[in-house]
């Protein structure tokens, strides 16, 4: 567990929601990582929403948040983090940080997060927050993520949170030896399967993991760069 965030689960009057999550993710969705499932039990997802939704914020589905941007399900946020396979000594490249729920997980278990986000206002206010929530192992960048964060490459683990059409490649490339990359792929804007890929010397070995529902990858090498908006 990184020293940047504690594993005990907080006082703030949502502990039993909280709970309740986690039991759902453990025992429908059979997510078996217990270093997983105690940092969900630990980070507050309430303060990564409005204020008019915070009392929806451990329900099993994906919520809105501004610039039509969502955050994703608990289970898909467990699901890719769980994919990445963090024993805490990582350097982990975030594509998509929206409101920085994901980036608070992966800060949890890894010991340096590089979140990117195209979006200045939510890069900007993700940020702010994680920052205030006492996240100080994250760096943020308003980019367009589908190029990576090439000054900070290789990194140990890289995670998309939105869906395109094909693996970027500078994604890949920038992907260490032995590194693994979750990413949403599919052939239109409303669905996907969930992916991940394994960097080894060779090759980019690659399983599937599941459908899912991303909103979509916007990019020079994603969506927009092939005119499919």
């Amino acid at each position: 567990m990184n020293a940047n965030a504690s594993s005990a689960p907080m006082r703030d009057g949502y502990e039993i929601q909280r709970l309740r999550m986690v039991e759902k993710l453990r025992d429908h969705y059979k997510i078996a990582d217990p270093k997983v499932l105690d940092v969900m039990n630990s980070v507050p997802r309430h303060r990564f929403l409005p204020e008019a939704l915070r009392s929806q914020a451990y329900k099993d589905y994906a919520l809105p948040i501004s610039a039509g941007q969502t955050i994703s399900q608990p289970f898909i946020v467990a699901k890719m983090t769980e994919l990445l396979e963090l024993t805490g000594n990582e350097r982990v490249l975030e594509i998509g940080a929206g409101s920085g729920y994901q980036s608070a997980v992966l800060a949890s278990l890894a010991r340096k997060v590089y979140a990117v986000e195209r979006i200045k206002s939510l890069a900007d206010e993700a940020l702010r927050r994680l920052r205030s929530l006492g996240y100080n192992n994250v760096s943020m960048r308003n980019a367009d993520g589908t190029n990576g964060w090439q000054v900070y490459a290789p990194f140990d683990a890289i995670l998309v949170a939105a869906g395109g059409p094909e693996l970027p490649k500078p994604l890949l490339d920038q992907l260490a030896i032995g590194g693994k990359l979750a990413i949403p792929i599919g052939e239109d804007q409303t669905s996907q399967m969930l992916v991940r890929v394994t960097r080894t010397e060779d090759e980019f070995k690659s399983d599937d993991h599941g459908p899912c529902t991303f909103v979509p990858l916007i990019g020079e090498h994603a969506w927009c760069a092939k005119g499919k908006e």
